[in-house]
């Protein structure tokens, strides 16, 4: 079977699309299927990974300005110059996730592939799939997509169907017992942490770190712009752990007692191991997750990166410090949210 994923990265995009894709397709290639990645090129667009892994990528010719605009706009250029790559095979199924695509690309390449999936959590536009996969969970969860797809798709919704990589899955058995204090905290904006929360959040624990006693791993992408930088802060500070762009990050996650991070897709890396989290939004498609998951009692959702300065997300750290009992509510909620096996 020859299956396409059309799907970008970038830095004003992040990392976040293109890894759940390279989790399915992995997940693909062991079951003997030939993935293939369209990609358009741009700053940042994940090529080295999607190549180290062991995927075909065919790029699209690379553009000035926002990915995102630029799809939106020139969305019939773009169906038309994947249709080109598209009609040299036989294509039994087109993998889209790109929030820049709807209907209307997927109308036009409907002839060329014998199925077409989707990966979305913005139910905001209408789609012409067969399958469509949102792995968030929202409060009307069941009722989203229910005038934006055809009445044959099968709708695969909720943290059940989240595409967790294998290291996750093994991590599992790892999880320790939850413990009566706080003794290292995890940091990780992703790939790319396009608002520099890493190096806020940095700043807001330092006054903390001698206070509590407590080791601090932090995690950055090699697409982050300030990588360097956060490497230099972490050096200056006792019990800072720098890492950047590893393949263990799961060890990471078992190892901490408390989390901060964004609201994007390690978000459900985070609550299948039971990881308390302070989260923080980072984009607009994140808020209303992280709003409906604060109500589970799965995480503390502080807000959005715009309107959050050092002191709050201290007081929220300092809070949790001293009240660690909240932490073990946490686990339980996020264990019984996330009932899944992986991809």
């Amino acid at each position: 079977m020859n299956i396409f994923i059309r799907v970008d990265a970038s830095i004003e995009i992040g990392t976040g699309h293109v890894m759940r894709c390279l989790t399915l397709a992995s997940q693909l290639k062991k079951e003997g299927k030939n993935v293939f990645f369209i990609c358009r090129r741009a700053d940042g667009d994940c090529s080295p990974l999607i190549k180290e892994k062991g995927f075909k990528i065919i790029h699209l010719p690379s553009i000035r300005g926002s990915l995102w605009k630029y799809i939106e706009e020139h969305w019939r250029l773009d169906a038309e110059q994947s249709i080109d790559i598209l009609k040299k095979y036989h294509v039994h199924q087109l993998i889209i996730d790109h929030y820049s695509i709807d209907k209307k690309w997927e109308q036009l390449v409907r002839a060329y592939t014998d199925e077409i999936m989707v990966i979305d959590d913005l139910a905001n536009r209408p789609h012409d799939c067969d399958i469509l996969l949102d792995q968030n969970f929202y409060l009307n969860m069941e009722s989203r997509y229910e005038y934006l797809v055809p009445k044959h798709t099968s709708l695969l919704l909720g943290p059940r169907y989240a595409l967790l990589r294998d290291e996750f899955i093994e991590a599992k058995s790892n999880i320790k017992p939850f413990k009566k204090k706080i003794e290292r905290l995890f940091i990780f904006f992703g790939g790319s942490d396009p608002t520099n929360e890493t190096e806020k959040v940095l700043h807001a624990i330092i006054p903390l770190m001698k206070r509590y006693n407590i080791q601090v791993d932090v995690v950055v992408g090699n697409l982050n712009p300030k990588r360097l930088y956060i490497e230099q802060i972490c050096k200056n500070i006792q019990g800072a752990n720098y890492y950047c762009q590893i393949n263990n990050i799961s060890e990471l996650m078992v190892n901490a007692d408390l989390a901060i991070g964004a609201g994007g897709v390690a978000t459900w890396e985070r609550v299948y191991l039971e990881l308390p989290t302070i989260v923080i939004a980072v984009a607009e498609n994140q808020i209303e997750v992280a709003s409906a998951l604060a109500t589970t009692n799965s995480i503390i959702y502080l807000g959005e990166s715009h309107s959050l300065n050092e002191k709050d997300i201290q007081k929220t750290v300092e809070y949790i410090f001293e009240r660690p009992h909240e932490l073990q509510k946490m686990c339980q909620s996020c264990r019984l949210l996330m009932e899944c096996e992986g991809v």
